[in-house]
């Protein structure tokens, strides 16, 4: 039985047990005031010396005793009742507390399986990113001219994930490992890096702005229907951060970043917020799930490895939902700065 079922079985031996108790209240109500009419007559017979009268109190008395008896039955039924029901309850309680354990147990083992699933995860990134390192200087070292100026220029994009214990948990992972294999299928995949801050709390953001000094701004998780971005606090658990926290953030490094992706729900008005200080961003409209949000964000990405401008891979991104049959492909949206046009922004630009 579930936890739910148990609850509402308490609720409702709760509400039986309390009729019960109030049929009983008022059963011992009516039991006192027979006991006293009683006791009024049996006064008034010492008073009255006529025959006629005493045999009438006679009889009035043992009919009242007699619709006491029959009280004092109901009264001893009800309570036989009630203690019956508290012994359901009791029973209910106990079984509802061992539920709650194994809930408990549930949530807690859900927990550290998703946990040990992202550092998995980060993990293999990290070894992804130390192999293309390693093959940049293997190639770097070979005896082999390359000719730098014919390939494309390098961007990096950075993907910043948060996924809170207390909200819904969503697949990130696939989010990531899809897009890592649609870049490695790209054109110029060399061209583009992707590197990751997972379960990331709002300080990391700055660290990580600063430490990879990133062109693409990836934030993947849940967002609030306010407009808040929802990060980590240090225990696990649901921190927002308003548009113009990010805004401000994105302010203060300028000189490296040209887009911000928020792959999040609801999160247009931080996306038009950023474009003061970036070239473009691409915020969701409405809630998104996480097919569709999988989905658009691989193929933008391709299309980036392909040499495509933002406009192009937003297109194509959109296009990738019809093609696939989800029907969210109003949700995502692309806001620039007044001053550039997304047709003419290309990071990955061969020489």
């Amino acid at each position: 039985m579930s936890l739910d079922s148990y609850r509402s079985n308490i609720e409702r031996l709760t509400k039986q047990k309390a009729n019960l108790e109030r049929e009983l209240a008022r059963e011992r109500k009516k039991i006192a005031q027979l006991q006293s009419d009683i006791s009024s007559i049996q006064r008034s017979i010492a008073r009255n010396t006529s025959p006629s009268t005493l045999n009438s109190k006679q009889r009035k008395i043992e009919s009242k005793q007699k619709e006491l008896s029959q009280h004092q039955k109901k009264l001893a039924n009800l309570e036989s009742k009630i203690s019956g029901k508290l012994v359901d309850l009791n029973r209910k309680f106990k079984k509802q507390e061992q539920a709650e354990e194994r809930e408990q147990k549930k949530r807690e083992s859900e927990s550290k399986k998703i946990r040990k699933e992202n550092l998995q995860n980060a993990k293999k990134i990290t070894r992804e990113t130390e192999r293309q390192v390693q093959l940049h200087s293997q190639l770097k070292n070979s005896y082999f001219m390359i000719e730098l100026a014919s390939l494309p220029q390098e961007i990096k994009v950075l993907f910043m994930a948060s996924n809170p214990l207390n909200q819904k948990q969503l697949r990130l992972d696939e989010e990531i490992r899809e897009i890592t294999q649609k870049i490695r299928a790209s054109e110029h995949r060399d061209s583009v890096r992707l590197v990751s801050c997972l379960a990331a709390r709002p300080l990391d953001i700055l660290q990580a702005l600063n430490e990879h000094k990133p062109h693409i701004v990836h934030f993947s998780g849940h967002g609030s229907d306010k407009g808040k971005l929802v990060l980590q606090s240090d225990d696990g658990e649901t921190k927002f951060v308003s548009k113009e926290a990010i805004a401000a953030t994105m302010s203060t490094v300028t000189d490296n970043i040209r887009i911000v992706f928020f792959n999040t729900c609801f999160s247009h008005v931080q996306a038009k917020a950023v474009t003061q200080h970036v070239d473009a961003a691409i915020g969701m409209g409405d809630g998104i799930g996480d097919d569709a949000a999988r989905v658009f964000a691989a193929q933008f990405y391709s299309a980036i490895g392909f040499g495509r401008s933002i406009q192009q891979a937003f297109d194509q991104g959109v296009t990738a939902l019809q093609l696939q049959g989800i029907p969210e492909e109003n949700i995502p949206r692309l806001f620039s700065n007044q001053d550039v046009s997304p047709d003419e922004i290309i990071l990955v630009r061969p020489a």
